[in-house]
């Protein structure tokens, strides 16, 4: 805790670095989740050579926290040298996975290499067409985390869209802090990150999170209660600043919803972009759901305004028709 406090202060008393990069070393993924528009069936790992390359670079930037994520990045042959090249830089250590290939063995390995936090999203309690992310099919695997691991953990569920029992989120919930792990509730966005508004057993869901909340769950913030009444949220987006999102082809983008933009290679992305992004205003900001970006610029919130994109959000390339899942919206302490 004390480190992470040190690189909030390091992140309040300058603008000159990013706070969070999410890193793709693997698109494909072992599952095909209905509403995901983060993964193939085809692709290659990105060689370790290349991802020290893109690490040293984030690195000299004076970046925080690399949190890696995919597709499924336990399915890259190195990754476990990948975690310990991120540490070896003083860097935090983060990983996002599906769960799947948390054995014993794994859990070790992430232990030496160094692992920080490890996040899992976990969609229902039962597997249906739209999801294997289930709590019956990696409930033993969690049990092997609990025992074994010596990082931290949080389990991520979702209500929206597709999700056919918003009601899963409630047992999902006090089955992670019954582990000892932190939990939070992601709500479904469309394919361009933007919101869709809870609504009936959702919301009722929701409403009862919030009230086990009182001795279970943190108090939300107002970007929270936004997102989950459908309100647009006043705020200044650092996408491309503070917060960077690395695709597997080495491209600097806005965030896993906006991809191609700026789209700018990151062995070319210099700190006079940097600074434009963080002074630049995003048009799609007020009905963003992408949580980890919210969250990077509350840092910076108080901040002097931006200024006006210079396109508007009609013109940003569209990469998928799919849906995908914000990251968190209710945190559960443990």
């Amino acid at each position: 805790m004390l480190r992470e406090a040190k690189l909030v202060a390091k992140g309040l008393a300058s603008t000159k670095h990013p706070i969070l990069a999410h890193v793709i070393p693997m698109r494909r993924c072992n599952l095909a989740c209905g509403y995901c528009n983060e993964y193939d069936k085809v692709s290659d790992p990105v060689p370790f050579a290349e991802m020290q390359r893109r690490l040293d670079k984030l690195a000299s930037f004076g970046t925080s926290t690399i949190t890696i994520s995919g597709g499924e990045p336990m399915l890259h042959p190195q990754i476990f040298d990948i975690i310990s090249y991120i540490r070896s830089h003083g860097m935090i250590a983060g990983l996002i996975s599906n769960g799947y290939y948390m054995t014993r063995e794994n859990i070790e390995k992430l232990n030496r290499a160094g692992l920080e936090y490890l996040q899992i999203s976990i969609d229902n309690v039962k597997p249906d067409k739209v999801s294997q992310k289930s709590l019956k099919v990696i409930d033993r695997y969690l049990g092997y985390l609990s025992e074994h691991a010596k990082f931290h953990i949080n389990i991520n569920s979702v209500i929206g869209g597709g999700i056919k029992n918003p009601e899963d989120a409630l047992v999902v919930a006090q089955r992670a802090v019954e582990l000892g792990f932190g939990s939070t509730l992601g709500v479904i966005h469309d394919g361009d990150g933007q919101l869709k508004p809870l609504s009936g057993v959702e919301e009722q869901v929701y409403k009862q999170l919030r009230r086990y909340g009182k001795k279970k769950f943190g108090w939300l913030n107002q970007f929270q209660d936004d997102l989950a009444y459908g309100r647009p949220h006043n705020w200044r987006c650092r996408a491309g600043a503070r917060y960077l999102y690395i695709c597997e082809d080495g491209l600097v983008h806005y965030c896993s919803q906006q991809r191609g933009y700026p789209g700018i290679p990151l062995a070319e992305y210099t700190r006079e972009h940097l600074e434009h992004e963080f002074n630049t205003e995003k048009p799609c900001a007020k009905f963003c759901t992408i949580a980890c970006v919210q969250q990077v610029a509350m840092l910076d919130n108080w901040r002097k305004p931006q200024q006006p994109f210079d396109l508007p959000i009609e013109a940003f390339p569209k990469h998928a028709a799919k849906e995908d899942v914000a990251e968190d919206v209710i945190r559960a302490e443990s």
